[in-house]
């Protein structure tokens, strides 16, 4: 049934699959990780100290930059999608990139700093056995870079190359500007990855 779905999916105009690629990942997910992504786009840009930053997180209230951050990934990312030329062999590719991205998530949670004692991150971390969690993530994120490049050949090295730029970039701004990772942070690298 999901094959012959995603046979459909394939036989759509380019804006109507481009629009379901966009929000499928957004209503399997709930939007959990975009609502990290939003909240992190309006505390990075708040320009504040790191404690500020912290508070912005937590605040349910949506910013302008959040709105900025989210209309602009989610437009781009339809323009991606309304590209020609996308093939069902890049689909096997496309289909690793939320396996990856979860893998890679689930090793900074188990390597990073935490900003907080506290959330969502701090739930996950602690109830984790770090050393094994995060050798069997590293595992995953291996083999599954591996197979997006044996299946995606140049695409999917590329993409994996870029979900690792996006991993460094991520640990990077979480300790420069938050002084560690939060669950919202987490929702921003994937959402980025």
């Amino acid at each position: 049934l999901a094959w012959s779905a995603l046979a459909d999916l394939l036989t759509l105009t380019p804006q109507l699959r481009a629009a379901g690629a966009v929000l499928l990942p957004l209503a399997y997910t709930g939007g959990i990780h975009m609502d990290g992504f939003c909240d992190t786009c309006d505390a990075l840009a708040s320009h504040q100290d790191r404690a500020r930053k912290l508070e912005i997180l937590k605040d349910s209230r949506v910013g302008a930059f959040a709105v900025l951050g989210c209309v602009s990934y989610l437009l781009l990312q339809y323009a991606l999608w309304c590209q020609p030329g996308w093939e069902k062999e890049d689909l096997w590719v496309l289909a690793l990139v939320p396996v990856l991205s979860r893998a890679m998530s689930g090793v900074a949670i188990t390597a990073f700093p935490l900003a907080k004692d506290t959330g969502l991150a701090h739930t996950f971390a602690s109830a984790a056995h770090r050393g094994r969690a995060r050798i069997i993530l590293a595992a995953t994120v291996l083999l599954t870079g591996v197979l997006m490049w044996v299946l995606g050949t140049v695409p999917g090295a590329a993409m994996t190359a870029a979900a690792a730029v996006v991993m460094w970039h991520y640990s990077c701004t979480a300790r420069a500007k938050f002084g560690g990772i939060t669950g919202d942070l987490a929702g921003w690298f994937m959402q980025r990855a």
